[in-house]
């Protein structure tokens, strides 16, 4: 029998046309539905940056983008979070009163930091600059409508007259449409949901994009909408804004924790790009729970489902290689990445395989050679692209090689709920039409249970129910509303509420799951029980869940792979060891077989980075790979 051999690669990254533009009616309009046919690809400042970005630091990285990494695809350079506020004495992440915003209230950018919008550019003037190297530019949002002027009671621009909105008979204002009761969890001082049942509410934010179109944006990254955040009427309200500009918008939406199939079902239509974990910084207990999270993903068929300018990608956050500063850090960029160069190039090779968007989040001044090559190898690139059928493989057996190696732990953010005395099971949040969110009974007076062992009834995890606290307006509920609402606190204790959107700094290393935090004045940590058995999030709609800790770890405790299959046929098949020790992985042969569809006896190998020829020994594809490292073999045949 011919020895087979295979490709290997280390793997690979996503791809995204590097010219699509959008024109007017006819095939401007047929353009815009391929807008997003690939996944995204860019450069974002939050890695980097964290909030305090300038104009001549972010247009620095622009052109290092055009000069060298839009050749490759990467077209839409991102301005992240906060450009409205002013980095002064007291400023920050968690400040109140320092943000611009104009007459109508809408955020207008920092004029220190972004001078070229003095006198009412805004962004147009760097925006232009951003067109004229070949890009597009895009910018973060907050949803909904901004504290400040909800206070400063700000009118509403009607795009239709110019003026302010009228209806009724009345001037409406924006105190008339802020819903109070429904600040963003993670930053409650900056902004809240818009009542978008109100005319008065869809004007509001149909200014805010028509304004966005109007400064030359084409790519906006919504955040605190999706994941424990989740509101998909101001998801769908603002993806029909967006279908009425004559400017095409890409929309990625955020945060991701708490994502799950089920919750994407009915938001992928809407929009193009949507985050399906916590912030993944360069910790490889960030990258790690990827796997589990993108095979999901990959199993329901959500990767390249019908979006709003094409196809919608999940959405496994930025690359966090090169030059990079801390989680909402008052500072610039100021060290390297933690991550080893083996544990970058498994996650270059699972947001390739998985076909993530991919959005670089290093400071492009400082982007070193070997970085730079491995974003933009042409065989990673060529996978993202063009392959198909993407998916997790199962069959593969492995061991260790090794001894496990010493590796630095970094602590996590927050405390998950303990329930490691229940049998392994933790709390998590899925769309309430999941069956696992039935199942929470009241016990007693005082006490919310569920029971994880169905088969036997043993109620395994209980929550002690605690008296609701006035909402952040000072209004409290009524006495029918108090006794179905309530906070929940750990057994024997009151040191903290369960909450269902802890931190904006939640890191995808910590379980997708609410955490206990001091209690507040906040629906993110009221519940309700329901007749039919589900503990219900005021604030999300989302319902709690128990699942095992365990559930998804591979049987192998450290290895995965994926394959797809090229666009002239040639297999890809990744294999990735997420053990701290060296591992010999097989995949089977006979199985990829079924899989793929098509006998592989005759085919030719190639380890794609060390351009070795791989040979299948006894019907199976072996290696060993690093710890943390990965592999992928590209068969021809």
């Amino acid at each position: 029998m011919a020895g087979m051999l295979c490709v290997a690669l280390l793997l690979a990254s996503l791809v995204w046309p590097a010219a699509l533009t959008a024109g007017s009616a006819g095939d401007g309009r047929r353009q815009q539905q391929q807008l997003t046919a690939l996944p995204p690809r860019g450069w974002n400042s939050y890695d980097s940056f964290s909030w305090i970005i300038g104009e001549a630091a972010f247009l620095d990285n622009a052109r290092i983008m055009a000069n060298r990494l839009l050749p490759h695809g990467y077209q839409y350079a991102v301005i992240d979070f906060l450009w409205y506020r002013r980095i002064a004495a007291g400023s920050g992440v968690g400040a109140y009163g320092f943000d611009s915003m104009d007459q109508w209230g809408r955020p207008y950018p920092d004029p220190q930091r972004f001078p070229s919008g003095r006198g009412g550019g805004g962004f147009r003037p760097i925006a232009d600059k951003v067109h004229a190297m070949g890009l597009k530019f895009g910018i973060h949002l907050m949803n909904g409508i901004s504290t400040q002027a909800v206070n400063a009671n700000t009118p509403i621009l009607d795009v239709r007259t110019g003026k302010a909105y009228v209806e009724n008979g009345r001037q409406w204002r924006a105190r008339d449409i802020g819903l109070t009761h429904r600040t963003c969890a993670w930053m409650p001082k900056g902004f809240m949901s818009v009542n978008t049942d109100l005319g008065a509410g869809r004007a509001f934010l149909r200014s805010l994009y028509r304004q966005y179109a109007d400064w030359g944006v084409d790519f906006v990254k919504l955040d605190c909408i999706f994941g424990a955040d989740y509101s998909p009427k101001e998801i769908v309200t603002v993806s029909e804004i967006l279908k009425e500009l004559e400017r095409p918008v890409v929309l990625s939406i955020s945060p991701g924790t708490a994502v799950t199939p089920a919750l994407a079902e009915n938001i992928t239509q809407h929009v193009d790009m949507y985050r399906v974990t916590g912030d993944d910084w360069d910790s490889w207990k960030d990258v790690r729970p990827h796997f589990d999270v993108a095979r999901s993903f990959a199993a329901a068929n959500k990767i390249g489902a019908p979006g709003l300018r094409g196809r919608s990608w999940p959405d496994l956050d930025m690359l966090p290689f090169g030059w990079l500063t801390d989680a909402g850090a008052n500072q610039g960029p100021h060290r390297t990445t933690s991550l080893t160069f083996d544990e970058q190039t498994t996650q270059m090779g699972l947001w390739s395989m998985a076909k993530s968007p991919l959005m670089y989040g290093g400071d492009l001044r400082h982007l070193d050679d070997r970085t730079f090559n491995l974003i933009t190898h042409p065989t990673l690139l060529k996978i993202n692209h063009h392959s198909r059928n993407n998916m997790e493989f199962g069959y593969i057996h492995s061991e260790r090689a090794s001894k496990p190696d010493e590796q630095s732990g970094r602590s996590k953010s927050g405390y998950p709920v303990d329930v490691t005395n229940n049998g392994g099971m933790v709390l998590g949040l899925s769309t309430c039409s999941d069956k696992s969110a039935v199942g929470w009974h009241r016990s007693s007076e005082d006490r919310i249970c569920r029971s994880h062992g169905i088969q036997n009834g043993n109620a395994s995890f209980c929550i002690s129910k605690a008296k609701l606290l006035p909402t952040s307006d000072g209004v409290t509920m009524s006495s029918g509303e108090d006794q179905a609402k309530f906070h929940l606190t750990g057994i024997d204790t009151d040191d903290g509420c369960l909450d269902a959107s802890v931190s904006p700094w939640r890191t995808s290393s910590a379980s997708q799951t609410p955490m206990f935090s001091a209690c507040e004045q906040h629906t993110k940590q009221v519940w309700e029980l329901t007749e039919n058995g589900q503990l219900v999030s005021s604030y999300s709609g989302l319902c709690a869940t128990m699942r095992s800790n365990k559930e998804g770890e591979n049987e192998t405790t450290g290895a995965r792979a994926w394959t797809a299959i090229g666009d002239k046929g040639e297999i890809y098949v990744a294999i990735f060891n997420l053990d701290t020790a060296r591992r010999k992985i097989t995949v089977s042969v006979p199985d990829l077989e079924k899989v793929v569809g098509r006998k592989l006896a005759r085919c030719t190998c190639t380890e794609v980075w060390s351009r070795k020829r791989w040979s299948v020994m006894k019907g199976g594809i072996s290696a060993v790979v690093a710890s943390h490292g990965s592999m992928l073999f590209e068969i021809q045949c």
